[in-house]
């Protein structure tokens, strides 16, 4: 599903390219969980945003279903950012304004859905991660588990086939660190593809497999 030959991918400071990814190769099958794990600055998010179609590297190959991301339009990355996957980061990136419910319901306000389906995924999802009695409650009236919960919630009602999660636990508190890694691991049991970024030695021992970035 994901392939990654020969990455490299260097950022400029001043008049300096200060190289963070050098010759990076990752396979990921279908339906796998694999965890990538390294300290911090070792180039795991930037290696989670050439995933997620989120930057381009400067050298190599990215293969994504069997198709080249390198020859893809912008109009084409869009369309596998909002198609095919869905992120989960360490900030929970809500809207403070809006309820849970409006806040998972806004992405598909983009796509070509029919309100009464848009309604179904919301409920649905919601009641995925175990929030069906919060729906109207805002992000400052939720627990930080509970935000990122909703937050999980938003992704899978775009019906996602891969999730990138970035630190997903990272600002939460062991029993909340938990009850998510519990819903990431169901995630992955019911079909979906799960790439997982980490620091954390404990939480890349959930994944099927562990990559290195060093």
């Amino acid at each position: 599903m994901i392939r990654l030959k020969h990455i490299y991918k260097s950022y400029m400071l001043g008049d300096e390219a200060v190289p963070v990814l050098q010759d990076i190769n990752l396979h990921v099958k279908p339906k796998e969980f694999v965890s990538i794990l390294g300290p911090s600055g070792s180039g795991k998010s930037t290696l989670m945003n050439i995933i997620g179609c989120l930057d381009v590297a400067d050298e190599g190959d990215y293969i994504l279903d069997g198709e080249s991301v390198d020859t893809c339009t912008e109009d084409d990355l869009a369309y596998i950012r909002g198609e095919k996957i869905g992120f989960i980061f360490q900030q929970f990136n809500l809207l403070p304004d809006l309820t849970a419910y409006e806040n998972v319901e806004m992405p598909l306000l983009y796509h070509n859905i029919l309100p009464s389906e848009r309604h179904a995924r919301v409920m649905k999802t919601l009641a995925q991660v175990g929030l069906s009695e919060r729906i109207h409650h805002k992000p400052a009236q939720l627990s930080g588990g509970q935000q990122q919960r909703v937050a999980i919630a938003r992704v899978l009602a775009a019906e996602p086939s891969i999730i990138l999660a970035d630190e997903p636990t990272g600002n939460l508190d062991s029993a909340s660190g938990r009850e998510i890694m519990d819903i990431i691991k169901g995630l992955w049991r019911d079909g979906h593809t799960i790439v997982l970024i980490t620091h954390d030695i404990r939480v890349a021992d959930e994944a099927q497999r562990k990559v290195y970035v060093r």
